[in-house]
């Protein structure tokens, strides 16, 4: 059996090992007053995946927004009692966050409302900028008065600064995004308009789709369409503006193929939900390709083929159908248990690992097991999951990652940080085999990542494998914000 070389990054917490989900939107237009509150918060829970530290959701009631929102889940946060409270309405948005910028506090959660001279405005943004701060700067050098630390209130003050001498909202919005780069799928929401911008490099997924009562859904991914029993419609272009009002959707794509398209892969790889759809390809699809492709360049001679749940089950099951070697279920996954990095600090997170994952004996002992998984961000859960398959008798554990290695940081809204904190920066492979205690490590090629979604007619962003970044990089204040970030998860 291999044993570890070292006990490097041992220490660190289970949470800060995996990388965690950017954040998801959703907004309802419905031709009729109706309970757009409980119809977002299952939008909402079909996008939980998406991020599990905070959610809201603001109601529109003939041009009066309620907004709720706070730390914690979505069925935490919404009860009965607090969807009955913002009452109905004709249009309604809503938010899942995982904070990559910005603290985790109540005041960052979205949607974020502001009330404006010609009008309330509610905003929910998945992404970052990458000029946040020198907008940020410039825009409190006019007299704004920041009230949070999040990306998502510079938007809000480009528009709502465009709205000043701009005809229509939407005219603001359009004349807004012209200021701001970097990754963001927005849902903006006026007294009677809905409007979905996707950035000009398609960082982010978008959709929209029709209910059979006439309700229009624009969300980050198609599962929420069919958790809301909305019929897909079509992706939203990189670059484009869709309005929604009571005459129907309109679009606007004065910002469509300004550059080219950079959507990030790893909405293929680990963020989006399998049963998704994103720009004509099927997520499950791609995660299959991801493993076929590693069965190929980094074959094993093994007797079972086993998926970290959930997101390494359908590489696991590509890579068992091109190999020909058995697929099985090796770990069985605690629906009940809550995701160990909601509770950062907490000395018993290593039991909690256990009690959320827990091997098949009977799949694994005295077998050679390929595992799969995602990722590999500082080492720490896949040596924790490889020792559990050794307790459990696995005879040898070959570990097949459907990413490349990690290198550097992101800057767009996954929650890839520096360098230092990355184990492939620091080690070998076969350095890294020897820390997680595998018998042999293969990780997916960066030619066969651009490959995973080829029909969708994008181009894709692999800058944290590659380093080659789509955009202009932060300024040193947005790099002092991803310090701040660490910091607090830690």
């Amino acid at each position: 059996m291999k044993m570890p070389k070292n006990d490097i990054a041992m220490n660190n917490d289970f949470g800060a090992d995996k990388l965690h989900e950017e954040c998801g939107v959703f907004g309802i237009y419905s031709p009729d007053t109706a309970d757009v509150a409980s119809t977002v918060y299952y939008g909402l829970y079909a996008l939980q995946h998406r991020g599990q530290e905070g959610c809201g959701i603001t109601v529109n009631d003939d041009g009066v927004l309620h907004t709720h929102k706070d730390i914690g889940l979505v069925n935490e946060v919404f009860t009965h009692e607090v969807l009955k409270s913002l009452g109905q309405g004709n249009m309604a948005i809503g938010h899942v966050r995982y904070g990559t910028t910005g603290g985790r506090i109540r005041e960052n959660c979205q949607p974020m409302q502001v009330n404006h001279v010609k009008g309330p405005m509610s905003i929910v943004h998945n992404g970052n900028l990458t000029n946040a701060a020198t907008l940020k700067r410039s825009l409190e050098l006019g007299g704004a008065i920041f009230h949070t630390t999040s990306d998502t209130e510079v938007i809000a003050y480009e528009i709502t600064k465009e709205r000043l001498v701009c005809p229509s909202i939407e005219a603001a919005v359009e004349s807004a995004i012209k200021t701001i780069d970097g990754a963001f799928s927005l849902i903006v929401m006026s007294p009677t308009k809905l409007i979905g911008v996707r950035d000009k490099r398609g960082f982010r997924p978008l959709c929209y789709g029709i209910r059979d009562d006439g309700s229009y859904i624009i969300a980050s991914e198609s599962c929420a369409l069919n958790a809301v029993g909305a019929h897909f419609v079509r992706d939203i272009e990189p670059g484009e503006i869709l309005l929604i009002d009571k005459t129907g959707p309109h679009s606007i794509k004065t910002h469509c193929k300004q550059s080219e398209t950079s959507m990030c892969v790893f909405e293929y790889i680990y963020f989006a939900r399998p049963d998704s759809i994103i720009d004509g390809v099927s997520v499950h699809d791609a995660r299959l390709k991801a493993g076929a492709f590693l069965a190929k360049s980094h074959p094993a001679e093994a007797d079972v083929v086993v998926g970290v749940p959930d997101s390494g089950l359908d590489a696991a099951l590509g890579f068992a159908r091109e190999s020909g070697i058995p697929f099985e279920l090796g770990f069985i996954k605690n629906k009940y248990m809550g995701r160990t990095f909601i509770e950062p600090g907490q000395s018993n997170r290593e039991d909690k690992v256990r009690i959320k994952l827990n091997p098949v004996p009977t799949a694994v002992k005295g077998k050679r097991v390929v595992l799969v998984d995602d990722s590999i961000v500082r080492g720490t859960t896949s040596r924790r999951i490889i020792s559990l398959l050794r307790d459990a008798g696995a005879k040898e554990v070959h570990m097949r990652i459907s990413a490349p290695p990690f290198l550097n940081p992101c800057y767009y809204g996954t929650d890839v940080d520096s360098r230092e904190h990355l184990i492939a920066c620091n080690h070998t492979v076969e350095e890294i085999t020897e820390i997680i205690g595998a018998d042999s490590l293969g990780y997916l090629s960066i030619e066969d990542a651009k490959q995973l979604a080829a029909g969708s007619g994008m181009n894709f962003c692999t800058a944290c494998f590659s380093g080659e970044y789509p955009t202009d990089l932060p300024d040193l204040n947005m790099n002092n914000r991803f310090e701040h970030k660490i910091s607090e998860n830690n």
